[in-house]
């Protein structure tokens, strides 16, 4: 098995390997995290679907199951931001990743309490600015990520070696990326880790429902598309009511229309209470690869050996000759 004693994301975590799950809604709590973590990559609570008292049981549970360091996830266009952070400085949290919002804001408070601080950026422009805040790291969100996106709509394979040239602190690449030789493509790309969210989520560890899951492994190949640009754009996996919202948006709803019609709690309906017609459905594109699930231990274990694998292959084809 590869070592990755010299990588600087591995450092800066205190790792075994640079693969970070990624802190998605409704599915990353603490079971997940705390299997990615002792399996030797960082997992990550996502807090954005969390009231503070809730990240809290997950922070001090996830602390119960691994000795080893793991983070939250905080989207920063949630109300509940300050709180959920008092929380985490509170329980000594050692790394966050911050997303969707202006890192300039709490970067500096949660690293005087010794805090690694990433953030994600979906061009290099956001990362430039990352980097000016102080942000010890940089997630390079590709459009191919599920959740919440750019509008950019720049492809992972663009974004990484941009953002690679921008700045000087890690590059993370995220976005496409369910398996070891994907893995290997974003080094090669300048990437020093990676940033791992829809293959997790097909795991027992996942906090989604089953039927969630399921859909998910069951997802064809352009079964998703980024939506709702003029809110925040998000990718969906395609369901009755993604087809509503593309019809709204054909139609030339408003963004009022659109908050209307997304209300409240939809992501919940779909992704945690298993609603599948009616229900928010946030998945990457990646979705259309993943045909099982697995312990999360497993997938950090196969990423690895199909990297090693593929980079053996690859030196034996070209390095040799």
């Amino acid at each position: 098995m590869l070592t990755f004693t010299d990588n600087r994301v591995v450092r800066l975590f205190n790792i075994q390997y640079p693969i970070i799950q990624g802190g998605m809604v409704w599915a990353s709590g603490w079971q997940l995290a705390s299997a990615v973590s002792n399996a030797g990559g960082l997992g990550l609570i996502g807090a954005g679907s969390m009231y503070p008292s809730v990240l809290e049981e997950h922070i001090r549970k996830c602390r119960a199951a691994t000795t080893k360091p793991f983070g939250v996830n905080i989207p920063l266009m949630y109300p509940d931001v300050p709180a959920l952070l008092e929380i985490i400085i509170r329980e000594k949290v050692p790394i966050v990743f911050t997303s969707a919002g202006n890192p300039a804001l709490y970067t500096q408070t949660l690293q005087s309490h010794g805090i690694k601080v990433v953030h994600v950026v979906s061009s290099s422009h956001f990362a430039r600015k990352a980097a000016m805040a102080g942000c010890d790291a940089v997630v390079a969100e590709g459009f191919e990520a599920g959740g919440h996106n750019g509008r950019e709509e720049t492809t992972s394979l663009v974004l990484t070696p941009i953002v690679r040239e921008t700045v000087t602190i890690p590059v993370i690449a995220a976005g496409g990326i369910a398996s070891g030789n994907q893995m290997l493509a974003a080094f090669a790309l300048g990437a020093e880790g990676v940033q791992v969210g829809t293959r997790f989520v097909c795991t027992p560890e996942a906090s989604s429902h089953a039927a969630f899951k399921q859909a998910v492994i069951e997802a064809p190949e352009g079964g998703t598309q980024l939506m709702l640009k003029k809110l925040a754009p998000v990718r969906l996996l395609k369901n009755p009511f993604f087809y509503q919202v593309q019809e709204a948006e054909n139609k030339g709803a408003s963004k009022e229309e659109l908050e209307q019609l997304l209300g409240r709690a939809r992501a919940k309906s779909g992704m945690f209470e298993g609603n599948l017609e009616t229900g928010e459905l946030e998945i990457g594109q990646v979705s259309a690869q993943i045909k099982s699930i697995q312990p999360a231990a497993d997938i950090v274990l196969e990423l690895l050996q199909t990297f090693e694998q593929t980079l053996q292959q690859l030196s034996a084809s070209y390095l040799a000759k």
